[in-house]
């Protein structure tokens, strides 16, 4: 294929990693697809970046055929989709050029199973899925001996969770030692995320991701409606600080400081003052995404809320559905990746791929019970024992499954040094937690995630020999 007018010839593996006890008893076989440039034979130069989706339930799809892997679900500019049986084509954006590859099912995704006789329950759950999926990782870097190339994980949403627990656990476990850490729509503080009572962390961290939606929708004010960039600025400065303050207060507010936050709330967010007021100031994402457009009777999606849907009804407090994914994408993905498998790839096999399930739940979080899993201090454990570890924060403006702004409330607060801080960098697109399913986001994310492998590699050569 070609890649910013490079030809790269390169071979496509595909198949199982069989996971065993260390007597040899199989538990579980990890399906993966693996992509590496030919012709290269110093493997010390040629990074190789582990890649994988979340959930919890997820296969790899999404990043697999979506944007890193050679080929790509072909969709609108928008990322609308087209007409079945849907299509994909050579992926003139992916990062083989700059990187080798391989997509990662954890058990019960895709094709990726436990063995006969062996409960799956073992490998669903927080812990149990690090370490099933270090060990698989560790495993292929063995068998395909890649542990001197430099090396990466790929996250996106749950994987994020996952890649930041990884770079710890892979450390101290195997002294595998990162390059880097994508991630793509990042969760790592579940607390961001959680909307029970009691937690009012994310009301002020989701209202940015609010505005920016009822900007994409017209429904802000002349003067909001100017630039999204400027609006975000504005409604940052009052999500963490008046409206902070507020929601600390809490009844101790005053009338007058009570309806002043409620007039800010409804000119950031485009919802009505009696609405703002019913909610008692705190509004659930999941409302908000039916409320936004109910008088038209249309719904705004959670995954990327550019997309509109329509319920069967309009006096419903919820959507019924995700009109950005449901209504959007998994149709074109399991599409692509079902006959790509197969008719390409040569890989026969009749089990069902398991695109995005729920046969992975309930979710272990054994390891946290009575409190939110938190994996941002996994990460940064990584980062201080590894002081060349860059990590890469992607977001998307109209992301409302995971946040910008949580994301930059979570590495704000997660007790960085100066040093480990320059090697963090965080950038934007105008999409949301697919973010590249637009296509300008997909070629601008191409054009950042070259300069993250031009500059470690440049690190790397220019270090010392001794």
């Amino acid at each position: 294929m070609t890649i910013n007018g490079q030809v790269i010839n390169y071979t496509a593996t595909t198949g199982y990693l069989q996971l065993k006890t260390e007597d040899g008893k199989p538990k579980a076989n990890i399906f993966f697809v693996a992509y590496t440039k030919d012709g290269v034979t110093d493997r010390k130069v040629r990074p190789m970046t582990y890649t994988f989706n979340g959930g919890p339930g997820s296969s790899s799809v999404w990043l697999h055929m979506g944007i890193i892997g050679p080929k790509r679900v072909l969709m609108s500019d928008k990322g609308d989709v087209l007409s079945p049986p849907y299509s994909y084509v050579d992926n003139e954006y992916s990062w083989l050029d700059k990187t080798d590859m391989v997509f990662l099912d954890p058990v019960t995704t895709g094709y990726s199973r436990a063995v006969t006789g062996e409960n799956d329950k073992q490998f669903h759950g927080y812990d149990e899925d690090i370490q099933s999926m270090g060990e698989a990782i560790r495993l292929y870097a063995t068998r395909y001996d890649r542990w001197h190339s430099p090396k990466f994980l790929a996250g996106e949403s749950y994987g994020t969770t996952r890649a930041a627990g990884l770079s710890e656990y892979l450390q101290s476990k195997y002294k595998f030692y990162l390059n880097g850490v994508v991630l793509i729509s990042s969760i790592l503080n579940m607390q961001t995320a959680r909307f029970d009572i009691g937690n009012d962390l994310p009301f002020p961290l989701f209202l940015p991701t609010y505005a920016a939606t009822a900007w994409y929708h017209k429904k802000l004010d002349a003067d909001l409606q100017r630039d999204l960039k400027t609006t975000l600025k504005e409604v940052e400065a009052f999500a963490l600080g008046e409206y902070h303050t507020a929601l600390m207060k809490g009844s101790d507010l005053t009338a007058a400081e009570y309806e002043n936050i409620v007039n800010k709330l409804s000119r950031y967010t485009g919802l009505s003052k009696d609405y703002i007021r019913q909610t008692n100031l705190r509004i659930d994402i999941h409302k908000f995404d039916k409320e936004l457009r109910r008088e038209e009777g249309l719904t705004v999606g959670r995954l990327d809320s550019r997309f509109t849907g329509r319920d069967y009804n309009d006096v419903g407090v919820t959507p019924e559905f995700d009109p950005s994914n449901d209504g959007t994408i998994s149709g074109p993905y399991s599409a692509a990746l079902n006959h790509y498998v197969r008719a390409e790839l040569k890989f026969k096999n009749d089990l069902p791929y398991e695109i995005l399930g729920g046969r992975v739940q309930p979710w272990n979080y054994n390891n946290v019970q009575n409190r939110y899993l938190n994996v941002a201090e996994s990460l940064r454990k990584a980062m201080a024992v590894n002081p060349y570890l860059k990590v890469w924060v992607l977001c998307g403006y109209y992301d409302l499954a995971t946040p910008y702004f949580a994301a930059e409330y979570t590495f704000s607060t997660m007790g960085l040094r100066p040093e480990q801080k320059k090697n963090v960098n965080f950038t934007y697109y105008e999409a949301g937690h697919m973010l590249y399913v637009h296509k300008p986001s997909l070629i601008q994310v191409k054009k950042d995630a070259d300069k993250l492998y031009n500059d470690v590699m440049k690190e790397i050569n220019s270090a010392p020999v001794k």
